[in-house]
């Protein structure tokens, strides 16, 4: 692996034991399924970029407007950052210094609403996120949340019961967006529903923005009054997050960012988006997205097919949760179960799950990250043959031994990309 191998040198000869730490990590890299669908792999021209002197600059403000000398590069940079987002995204404005999709979502309600104003956002254990109103957030600290959920019947969300929440607790902000939610969302009904209630519509994309890059998932972008999203997801950037808005609201934008959440911006990540931004330029990223989807239909089925259930029936996305309850299981033995075979999952809660936040009653996995090592639909098969295996047999060390073995097998026939 010429480039870690690269990188790893020089390391090694100023701080043998830090680089020992990251070759430990690469290996477990390598040599592991990553299924956690909000992982992925970054390109070696990505890890370049964020390894660059760019990380020696200070640049607070925005481009052409910086409170400090010496920006004349870092500023064509950012601006270069920008111009693809809004260009891949056919968005009018793009603020790319967000750190991470929690700062990014921080920026967007401070340009929506102040604080103690209400917010609408899923539920945390039907699929939202932290940062869409959880107690334990500056979500639900700063702001007065309120939440809609999915359908007991369909664990699918019913527009209906969203819009008679809306017009319940009348929001400033109707939030949409998910970590664990396997279906696509309807973003005329969601604009149609937060203008009914009096609402801006905040749309977070952090999961699926890369889907929507590549044409595999409908876009918010033409319905949202905001929309915020990661790097490091389905997007395959490096970690940070990003805000596109109309041109109306980038003022309100820029100012939240700076100095509203943060400092000065992290211009070797800047520059990181910006070489995953130019990569999905190129044909053969728009053919990424749509495998990751058709990858993840496969795993669905095959995990069905195998006596598992999964929550809402399958997946229209990059990920899908698996229901432990019916074979009394919790979610922490299956994580664990599966790190011991050299698969890498999360626990998750799952909607109307009753079980503790740390000890789950579900899984939630994807593709994207197996799908970036070229796997397709006939590894899905594999894959779904072996995280049954496991859950068929938990605690089973043969079965582990076994597992490990093919998965092993699968790393080793589809390498990391820094060779």
């Amino acid at each position: 692996m010429a480039v870690a191998a690269e990188r790893l040198g020089v390391l090694e000869a100023a701080d043998p034991e830090l680089a020992g730490l990251l070759q430990g990590e690469l290996e477990r890299q390598q040599n592991t399924l990553e299924l956690i669908p909000s992982e992925n792999i970054a390109s070696p021209a990505v890890l370049a970029a964020l390894g660059s002197w760019l990380t020696n600059k200070y640049a607070e403000g925005t481009p052409g407007r910086r409170y400090y000398g010496g920006c004349e590069w870092v500023d064509q940079v950012e601006r270069l950052c920008q111009d693809r987002a809004q260009a891949l995204f056919s968005a009018e404005h793009a603020n790319v210094q967000p750190h991470s999709g929690s700062s990014a979502n921080m920026a967007a309600y401070m340009a929506l609403c102040s604080a103690g104003d209400t917010i609408l956002g899923m539920d945390l254990s039907h699929g939202g996120h932290l940062t869409h109103g959880s107690p334990v957030s500056f979500s639900g600290i700063l702001y007065h949340a309120e939440f809609y959920g999915v359908s007991p019947e369909t664990e699918r969300l019913d527009y209906d019961l969203v819009r008679q929440r809306a017009l319940e607790v009348r929001p400033k902000v109707l939030v949409a967006g998910a970590s664990a939610y396997p279906r696509t969302f309807d973003f005329p009904a969601l604009r149609e529903i937060a203008r009914e209630a009096g609402a801006a519509l905040l749309v977070d994309m952090a999961h699926f923005a890369g889907l929507v890059a590549g044409g595999a998932h409908p876009s918010p972008v033409p319905y949202a009054d905001i929309v915020t999203l990661t790097t490091h997801k389905t997007l395959r950037g490096p970690w940070g997050g990003m805000i596109l808005c109309p041109e109306s609201r980038a003022k309100d934008v820029d100012k939240a960012v700076f100095p509203g959440v943060q400092g000065g911006p992290m211009l070797h990540a800047i520059a990181g988006k910006a070489a995953a931004l130019h990569a999905w330029t190129q044909p053969e990223m728009a053919d990424y997205a749509q495998r990751v989807v058709a990858n993840a239909a496969r795993l669905a089925e095959g995990l069905m097919a195998r006596g598992l259930r999964l929550v809402s029936g399958g997946t229209d996305n990059h990920l899908m949760l698996i229901d432990l309850r019916p074979l009394a299981l919790t979610g922490r033995q299956v994580q664990e179960g599966c790190d011991r075979a050299g698969i890498t999952v999360n626990r998750n809660s799952i909607p109307f799950d009753t079980a503790s936040k740390f000890n789950p009653s579900g899984i939630r996995l994807g593709t994207p990250a197996v799908t970036t090592r070229g796997m397709g639909e006939a590894e899905m098969d594999e894959i779904a043959a072996l995280v049954a295996e496991l859950i068929h047999n938990v605690g089973d060390e043969a079965a582990e031994r076994r597992v490990a073995l093919r998965a092993r097998a699968l790393c080793e026939a589809h390498p990391l990309p820094y060779g």
